[in-house]
């Protein structure tokens, strides 16, 4: 694997550095971030930024009007948009647009792909993922559905509820997965202002960076046609991965830059306040957390590139994308949690954009699979016959 940055990609990577410090940062203080994201007339205004940049959606086909970065690319780019907590709506490239996005592209039809993933490039509008379910419902086990979809004539009638759906709230569109009576799961598409369709209520929480915040949705006899189903009746499980795969990797990307922006705050700290007769950061105990938040930092990176390198070799990732999201969301709420701890005061105020980091990474380690869940995974990767496991 050869780490250097190819020149275009280079230039790349400064023109969206600049965009995020001079375009996006100064809107962080804004009042229309809210505790449920930020508004939509403030993601408009961002994304009309991107637009006029030419960074919108870049992980999108140049075909849609994308920049149709692989997955290294990606990697860099969405390190410098996660450098503000506001990049990755500026850019269209936050969850779980960004993951839906990749799997439209994929998965769905011409007239899919015209009705609603064409405007979604161009950043007019949002969509959710409605899988995960109150108890007993499926979370990090998708086979505990219970929503449930039942063939009626050339349509689908779907009954469940769905929870901490981020970005439900305004979203436009849904791709909703529901158990069949078969037991497979499947992947419908719909409006989210069609009849049947209720966002109950959004629910708090400790992040506060995607906009429509998380919510709850219900599903009552929502009728939805065959023409709608994305993919394949029966295949949901399997487009998930398709899906979860890439999305997890490209969490580790946003939250990486997040944390060096954490890190570079603190550090800059360190250097300026004097404490018992020298500056803050020559104290062994401030150098120290500094420089294991360099390790980390570094050790994410690596394990991002490493990730995208499969996938763009053609692999499925799934053990690379898994190791990478336990270190990266581990190393890097470690790194925000040392920031916290040398900026002292600073660090739980919102004198300084680290607490608002702290706040928002935490769920990191939830999201997409939690650590426990993948490390389990992994370890039955490892129990296999060796033979079993050559090319998983």
């Amino acid at each position: 694997m050869n780490f250097d940055i190819p020149a275009e990609l280079k230039a790349l990577q400064d023109k969206t550095r600049r965009f995020i410090a001079e375009e996006i940062i100064p809107f962080e203080k804004d009042p229309r971030v809210t505790s449920h994201g930020p508004t939509e007339e403030l993601r408009n205004e961002l994304v009309a930024k991107a637009k006029a940049a030419g960074l919108l959606t870049p992980h999108a086909s140049v075909e849609l009007g994308g920049l149709g970065l692989d997955h290294f690319a990606k990697a860099i780019v969405f390190e410098e948009a996660g450098y503000s907590t506001l990049g990755p709506t500026a850019l269209n490239i936050a969850a779980p647009d960004e993951g839906n996005i990749h799997l439209m592209e994929a998965v769905a039809t011409e007239a899919q792909k015209d009705r609603w993933l064409k405007p979604q490039v161009e950043g007019k509008i949002r969509s959710c993922f409605c899988m995960t379910e109150p108890d007993p419902g499926a979370g990090a086990d998708p086979s505990m559905l219970q929503t449930l979809a039942v063939k009626d004539g050339d349509d689908y009638v779907i009954n469940g509820r769905k929870w901490f759906i981020t970005g439900a709230t305004g979203a436009s569109y849904a791709i909703i997965m529901a158990k069949m009576e078969d037991g497979t799961a499947t992947m419908f598409l719909s409006d989210m202002n069609a009849p049947g369709i209720t966002v109950e209520r959004s629910m708090d929480a400790l992040d506060a960076c995607f906009t429509g915040g998380h919510g709850v949705v219900r599903f009552d006899n929502l009728r939805v046609p065959a023409s709608d189903v994305l993919g394949k009746v029966g295949e949901g499980f399997r487009y998930a991965q398709v899906r979860l795969a890439p999305a997890r990797l490209t969490h580790c990307m946003r939250w990486l830059g997040q944390a060096r922006r954490a890190h570079d705050v603190a550090s800059a700290y360190a250097r300026r306040r004097q404490a018992f007769g020298k500056a803050l950061g020559e104290h062994e105990g401030v150098g120290f957390m500094l420089a294991d938040n360099e390790m980390d930092l570094h050790t994410s990176r690596l394990a991002i590139w490493h990730c995208a390198w499969v996938l763009d070799q053609g692999g499925k990732g799934k053990n690379e994308s898994s190791m990478a999201k336990v270190i990266c969301s581990e190393a890097e709420w470690r790194v925000v949690d040392r920031c916290v701890q040398v900026l002292g005061g600073q660090g739980v105020t919102a004198e300084t954009i680290v607490a608002r980091i702290w706040s928002d990474m935490r769920a990191f380690r939830i999201y997409d699979g939690p650590s426990e869940v993948h490390r389990w995974s992994l370890a039955r990767n490892i129990l296999k016959e060796p033979k079993a496991r050559h090319g998983a």
